[in-house]
């Protein structure tokens, strides 16, 4: 009778030649090792290959392929060691089954919702030259009565400087700088001020504006238009916007379809906290 240790060497190398004679046509079902009766498959080995860090990939295929038979084959015997899978064993796969699916679906789903075409064509149509906006820079003089207003308004009239006379009367945060707010969009300031600042030329200033402020004095400094980023610069959001907006929709139609039931009573969901899959 042979002693447990050549046994096993000689099981194992049963196994390496049963292997190596099959190796012109391995598939996905070709045994790899049996571990008391549960077989090992060349499946099992590529699903541990795939899921391994980059840095294990570039190992020699013999190295390689040797430790994750090595791995499964000792994983196995611990795992043969249990009598009864633990309760949460069968919901933890339940869950992770439901993960490898749906990223399947939705991985799919991405690949296909870009390509250079699709992605420029979306580029132009959210980015239209034609369509561009325009930015507005201006500078404001900020006080809390329409008097004060009125009596600025009368000294610019009698050629003061519009910075000067910021730096002196403005009571808002830009006032020690002349009262420069730098360059805005539409839509970023609030509304009396915005449809002052769109009718004005440069170089002129307004008559008092009233807003929840106070009352502005606003001199438009500068106008231009928005020009659009560059396709590369953008290219990475526009991939997800589409690749969210194809998964959404895929989402929303199996959705109409799908029959889900909610129970009629709410779960009191703190009462969960006292519940434990007891995990170890």
């Amino acid at each position: 009778m042979l002693p447990q240790r050549s046994l096993m060497i000689a099981t194992m190398l049963a196994t390496m030649l049963s292997w190596q004679a099959n190796a012109q046509e391995p598939n996905l079902n070709t045994i790899v090792a049996t571990v008391n009766d549960t077989t090992l498959t060349v499946g099992h080995v590529l699903d541990i290959k795939r899921r391994l860090p980059d840095q294990y990939q570039n190992l020699g295929s013999d190295i390689l392929f040797t430790n994750i038979v090595d791995q499964l084959v000792q994983q196995q015997i611990l795992a043969s060691s249990f009598k009864k899978d633990p309760e949460w064993v069968s919901i933890t796969m339940e869950n992770e089954r439901r993960n490898i699916l749906s990223t399947i679906i939705i991985d799919d789903i991405s690949e296909k919702a870009v390509s250079d075409e699709i992605l420029k064509t979306a580029y132009l149509q959210k980015y239209d030259k034609n369509k561009a906006g325009k930015e507005y820079k201006a500078s404001h003089i900020l006080v809390d009565t329409m008097e004060k207003a009125k009596g600025l308004v009368r000294l610019l009239e009698g050629g003061a400087s519009f910075g000067e006379l910021a730096k002196e009367y403005s009571i808002g945060p830009s006032g020690p700088g002349g009262g420069d707010l730098g360059w805005f969009k539409k839509g970023q300031m609030v509304k009396p001020f915005e449809t002052a600042v769109l009718d004005m030329e440069i170089g002129t200033y307004s008559r008092p504006v009233q807003t929840q402020f106070g009352f502005h004095l606003i001199q438009l400094d500068g106008r231009r238009k928005i020009l659009p980023p560059k396709f590369e610069d953008v290219r990475g959001n526009l991939e997800i916007e589409l690749q969210n907006l194809a998964i959404d929709t895929y989402l929303r139609e199996l959705m109409i379809n799908a029959d889900v039931i909610m129970p009629k009573t709410p779960i009191d969901f703190t009462k969960l906290l006292t519940l434990d899959l007891q995990v170890k």
